[in-house]
């Protein structure tokens, strides 16, 4: 079934998609931290808190939950310090993951508004 079928608007299918993104991204980039010489464990715990975060934020608003909104702003939040986090290093996994995050905060701000 396809989100449209579902109730929710076009913001928050974008928000949704971006979720799932970001989930990925963090699985990844935390999985190629693991190998680095450099300490990373940093970059490795933010990541996953975020890959569950926005996993669980989008799994809320496809459900329509009431606490999606209050979950946003978390994610949000988790995000930007992740983001914050992989643009310290020069990795090309940290870089990317950094640009979705970027994304998936914008999205999830205005989900939380």
């Amino acid at each position: 079934m396809a989100l449209q079928q579902l109730d929710v608007s076009d913001e928050m299918d974008e928000c949704i998609d971006n979720c799932f993104e970001a989930t990925q991204a963090c699985e990844w980039c935390a999985d190629e931290c693991i190998d680095e010489d450099e300490d990373m464990a940093r970059c490795i715990r933010l990541c996953r808190d975020v890959a569950d975060i926005a996993s669980m934020h989008a799994r809320f608003m496809v459900r329509s939950s009431e606490f999606h909104e209050d979950l946003a702003a978390t994610c949000a939040d988790a995000c930007e310090e992740c983001a914050d986090e992989c643009e310290q290093h020069d990795h090309e996994h940290c870089q990317v993951c950094a640009d979705v995050l970027r994304e998936c905060a914008e999205s999830c701000r205005q989900m939380a508004s």
